[in-house]
Formats: C-alpha cells, sequence, structure tokens
C-alpha cells in the first residue's frame, strides 16, 4: 500500500529532494523533512480525510468507500504508524463487531478518543483499539426533506467540538464535558455549504470554508461570525474549498477540490499557490509537531505526505535569495567549477 514514488512528479508538488519543473508550475512550500521523498498511500477507498495523532505519531485516513450519502455501512478508518507504514488498513471498519460507519469523513482526536463524522452521527471511538465508545445524532430538521452529512469536525482543545454540516449549512459545537452535549452554533444560507473547519491555534477562533461560494469564515468563540476572505468580482482565487487546517505558526492551509490547488494564507493575511495540478485534494490535515502536510485525493483512491517550508527560513530577514540547496541540489565548490588547474 506504501510507496515512495512521489505524487509530486504528476501532481506539481515542489519539495526538498527535488524540483520538477515539465508541464507543472513550481512551488516553493515544501523543504526537507523527517520523509526522504514524498510519501504516497496508495489502494484508499474514495479518503476523505487524513488526521495527525501528536501524541502517538500516527495517522488516521477515512475512507468513505462507495457513495458519499449512502448508508451503506462499509466505511472504514486507515491507521499509519509514525514513518508512514500502514499498521492496519481497516482499523476501524462499518459492519465488523459492533461498529456502525457508512460514509466517514472528518476526523479529529481528543486524548484517547478518534471523532468521526458519518453522515448524521458524530462516531468516538478508542483511538488505539478501534472499540466504538457513544454516538451522538443530528436533531432532525424541521424539514423532513432536508439532507443532512457532517463532513467535518474540529476540536478547540478546551473541552469543545465544532461540527460543519454542509448542506444543512450548520455549525454545531458539542460539549464534551460533563456529559456529551449538542447544540447548534451558527447556521443560514450564507455559510454557503460548510465544508471544512478548524481551529485558529494562535487566537482559538473557528474558521469555516465554504464549498459553494469559496468563503472563508472567522467565527470567535461567542459565534460572532466575520467574512475573512471571498472571491472578489475580478479575483475568483476560490472555487470549491474542502479543507481547512493550521500550522503552529498560524499559517492557514485551504484545498480546492475543483480547481486542484492547495493556498497557504501566511499571519500577514497574504496568500500563496503551494501546490497544483492535484486530483480532487479533500480535507488535508497539518502534522504541526513535524511540520508536515496530509493530503487526501477522494477520486484518486490515493494520500499523500510532503514537508512543510518553515516561515523562519523563508523570510527575507533571513534568506534575501533562494539557491539550489533550498530544493535539494548541491552547489559546486569553487575548485569544481574552475574545471582542474592548467598544467
Amino acid at each position: 500500500m506504501i510507496s515512495t514514488t512521489s505524487l509530486h512528479r504528476m501532481f506539481g508538488w515542489a519539495t526538498g529532494r527535488r524540483c520538477v519543473a515539465l508541464a507543472v508550475v513550481l512551488t516553493i512550500g515544501f523543504l526537507h523533512s523527517s520523509f526522504a521523498l514524498a510519501l504516497q498511500v496508495s489502494g484508499l477507498e474514495a479518503p476523505h480525510s487524513f488526521l495527525a495523532d501528536p501524541t502517538t505519531n500516527s495517522y488516521f485516513i477515512s475512507n468513505i468507500n462507495g457513495d458519499t450519502d449512502a448508508r451503506d455501512n462499509n466505511g472504514f478508518i486507515t491507521k499509519l504508524s509514525d514513518d508512514g507504514r500502514i499498521t492496519a488498513f481497516k482499523f476501524i471498519e462499518g459492519g465488523r463487531g459492533d461498529v456502525t460507519l457508512h460514509a466517514p469523513k472528518g476526523m479529529a482526536v481528543v486524548d484517547q478518543v478518534l471523532y468521526v463524522t458519518d453522515l448524521d452521527t458524530l462516531h468516538a471511538f478508542d483511538k488505539t483499539t478501534g472499540k466504538p465508545l457513544s454516538t451522538v445524532v443530528l436533531p432532525r430538521p424541521a424539514n423532513a426533506n432536508q439532507p443532512q452529512s457532517l463532513v467535518d469536525v474540529a476540536a478547540d482543545g478546551k473541552g469543545h467540538l465544532y461540527l460543519v454540516d454542509q448542506p444543512g449549512n450548520a455549525v454545531y459545537r458539542l460539549d464534551l464535558t460533563p456529559a456529551l452535549t449538542l447544540s447548534l452554533y451558527l447556521s443560514g444560507n450564507h455559510l454557503a455549504g460548510p465544508s471544512g473547519v478548524a481551529v485558529h491555534p494562535k487566537t482559538g477562533h473557528v474558521i469555516v470554508v465554504s464549498y459553494d461560494s469559496g468563503k472563508i469564515f472567522d467565527i470567535t468563540p461567542e459565534g460572532t461570525l466575520t467574512e475573512l476572505v471571498s472571491n472578489g468580482f475580478f479575483t475568483a482565487r476560490f472555487q470549491n474549498l474542502s479543507g481547512v487546517d493550521f500550522d503552529r505558526w498560524g499559517s492557514m492551509y485551504v484545498a480546492d477540490a475543483t480547481k486542484g490547488k492547495i493556498w497557504r494564507m501566511g499571519p500577514n493575511k497574504k496568500f500563496q499557490v503551494i501546490a497544483e495540478y492535484l486530483p480532487s485534494p479533500t480535507d488535508l490535515g497539518i502534522d504541526r509537531a513535524n511540520h508536515l502536510i496530509l493530503v487526501p485525493y477522494q477520486d484518486s483512491n490515493a494520500a499523500e505526505v510532503n514537508g512543510l517550508e518553515s516561515p523562519l527560513a523563508s523570510s527575507s530577514a533571513d534568506r534575501a535569495k533562494r539557491t539550489l540547496a533550498d530544493y535539494g541540489f548541491v552547489e559546486p565548490q569553487k575548485s569544481e567549477k574552475k574545471g582542474s588547474p592548467a598544467k
């Protein structure tokens, strides 16, 4: 299942080992990491979300395995080790034992619990054993014909989870203590199909991206919503956003599933395309401890890990000009440049 043949050759990543400038646009967001090359995980089944567990240095990938809205109970979660090896291809599997899992999408880890969104339900599993612990079901809408689909979930580190219902145009908050308590956080057509959620590591604000209009919203813990980014009349930057996360410095990463791009927005609010020509990137994740980006390709049944560039290494104060060494090439010594001495 694992291959270190790097997808960046085909899909436009620029990594620390080599840069490929054939039919792709060179990007500069990726440098050396603990992975020797961009790591590819293949043989998946419609992977939607890729999550790092910082306390165990392991990874989880949710596999829809069929139609995104089907109640077929054949979805599963793949577990990987700290070096990207699959330790359990179907670590948690719908229909096995007492597990129910139809179309798993977004995931979050809090302490010993792995939370997984699945249509109108949030499941809780023991992250070590995969044993089901509890479930929370969304309240039925007043309109019985209104579809519901939880596509992402994020933890704020303060005892709350935030869940987004894309067709229902709603954001829910789940209080984890003293008991699991679900409440409606925000709703309305202005959310335009919320498809990804993350919590800003510096401000604690909830960040939501929209699939329908390519908007990015900032929501305070009290529920005040601000439109952080939107497409302008002449600058239709985003099309269908499907994932969002942050690195430990506060830079935001968003995936555009339709345009096949990964964008990074730094703390200075400036955007940069760090990868493009990707095959339907969905709910990306950031491994903040190791500064890695984790990208699932739902339509290609694959996922990829790449190292990210530290903002300290890319600041103009530290480096005014990039060299070939930034991309894994070693410049020749002066004696090599001049050739052998004349006899």
